[in-house]
């Protein structure tokens, strides 16, 4: 799995503070009645529905509810539990478990390759340049070296877009006109990041292209030109969502896990959705890890994804 950031005990903790502030508006719309619902002096079947309910409106989604509360009644009934604080506690580890995905591929990946490639997918509309642009600024706060590809050729805009965040970080961006090949702009910023020493190439792609047969193609004619340049590369497949989107960007999440091999997902915009059980629903559906997610609109407002921090951050009192 991706390591980007080697943080110390202080960074952590800022870390686990800013996944605090990304889950209010969901703790504090949805899990408040959760917590009204584990005050309940009797564990029925109605304590049960009304557990039910709450998760999905929060956006676990139906199915990942039912597996959830599957997992945790089977336990209750096996461990002969009825206080429902105990209850609570037995739900928190079934949904940190839940969000304890292994990482695809893993046997795979070369941790000590140089530079390392990132490839960025997914949608337009979701965050994919600002999310590159935050995890570029996070490798350079580490001291790394890093290149940007403008493999977006789809979109004149889209050059120009991370053409902008690069004078941002303060980052050297690979880019070739609009229309271009994207295997080409990909070969020659492979090329520049090995001849400048980048510890870290950081790809651009299309979110959106005549079908979405030509998208999945062209993504992986990508990882075809960078598998010719490094047997190895790409390190990380990447796919950004966008957590407002909810269960309707889980279908075109699915496409792009079935077609690229994804092995990781940086869920972007968590901060502004009052529905963050998605973050369930993805791990559970899709089996790939959240690597990364997005706290907020500046270059640092983004955080390594912690299962257990996120659920703590959710079943916490709050303000």
């Amino acid at each position: 799995m991706l390591k980007l950031f080697r943080r110390g005990a202080k960074e952590k903790e800022i870390e686990k503070e800013k996944t605090q502030q990304a889950v209010e508006p969901t703790r504090r719309r949805w899990f408040g009645n959760v917590f009204q619902t584990f005050d309940r002096s009797k564990v029925d079947e109605e304590f049960w529905e009304a557990l039910e309910e709450m998760l999905i409106l929060a956006d676990v989604g139906i199915d990942t509810t039912a597996r959830l509360l599957e997992g945790v009644r089977e336990r209750v009934e096996k461990e002969k539990l009825s206080d429902a604080e105990a209850i609570r506690s037995l739900l928190k580890e079934e949904m940190v478990k839940m969000l304890t995905v292994d990482s695809q591929g893993e046997e795979s990946l070369a941790p000590d390759a140089v530079p390392q490639v990132l490839l960025v997918i997914g949608v337009n509309g979701v965050g994919k340049t600002t999310s590159i642009a935050k995890l570029a600024d996070s490798f350079r706060e580490e001291g790394k070296k890093v290149l940007l590809a403008a493999a977006d050729t789809f979109r004149a805009a889209a050059i120009e877009q991370l053409a902008i965040w690069g004078d941002r970080v303060g980052t050297e961006v690979i880019a070739h006109k609009p229309g271009a090949d994207p295997g080409a702009v990909v070969y020659d910023a492979f090329q520049a990041a090995k001849s400048r020493g980048a510890d870290v190439l950081i790809i651009d792609t299309a979110g959106r292209l005549h079908t979405k047969f030509n998208l999945m193609q062209e993504l992986k004619k990508i990882q075809k030109v960078l598998s010719r340049v490094d047997s190895t590369a790409p390190h990380e497949v990447i796919l950004v969502i966008d957590a407002m989107t909810g269960q309707n960007g889980l279908s075109q999440a699915k496409h792009f896990v079935d077609a690229v091999g994804v092995t990781g997902i940086f869920l972007a915009k968590l901060d502004g959705t009052a529905k963050g059980g998605i973050v369930l629903t993805i791990c559970d559906e899709l089996k790939v890890p959240i690597l990364f997610i997005g706290t907020g609109e500046g270059l640092d407002d983004l955080a390594p994804f912690d299962a257990r921090d996120f659920v703590e951050a959710l079943f916490s009192q709050g303000a």
